[in-house]
């Protein structure tokens, strides 16, 4: 009977091993295929929206980067308009003012979210979630491309 008992024992160790490696190499080769598609940036924004391209800590706060998914492109184009609505796909200067072409974010695509039995008209919501009325969850009914303006903001 005692045999028994060390013989399980000891398979039960030789299994629990064995599945904790597969475990293992499941999840390195999973993050591997990731990093390609990452930037990491520093969870406390110490440097604002800075990112940067390989794993690593934060130089300000020490903390671990965290990976995030790579930004949209950007778009740069002249303050003055010198070419109305001209852009280019980098950074540089002008070529007829000669000032520096400034970023602007890429399109982005607006999703809402709107109760299916439209208890609340429709009202739309930004991120997904429930309805305060009936508790079902919000749908996604659009996707439309609008371009990031600063559009009724009171800029100088």
């Amino acid at each position: 009977m005692k045999h028994l008992k060390v013989l399980l024992t000891i398979a039960l160790a030789v299994f629990s091993c064995t599945a904790m490696n597969a475990q293992t190499t499941k999840t390195k080769i999973k993050s591997s295929k990731t990093i390609a598609d990452s930037v990491y940036k520093c969870p406390m924004k110490c440097e604002g929206e800075k990112t940067y391209n390989k794993a690593g800590k934060c130089p300000v706060c020490n903390m671990k980067l965290k990976p995030m998914a790579k930004p949209a492109a950007m778009t740069y184009q002249c303050p003055m308009k010198c070419e109305g609505d001209k852009s280019y796909s980098k950074a540089g200067k002008c070529p007829v003012c000669k000032m520096n072409l400034k970023a602007k974010p890429a399109d982005v695509a607006k999703v809402t979210y709107q109760c299916p039995m439209k208890c609340e008209g429709d009202k739309a919501y930004s991120k997904e979630g429930k309805c305060p009325e009936c508790n079902m969850a919000l749908k996604k009914v659009k996707t439309d491309k609008v371009k990031e303006s600063h559009d009724g903001h009171n800029h100088k």
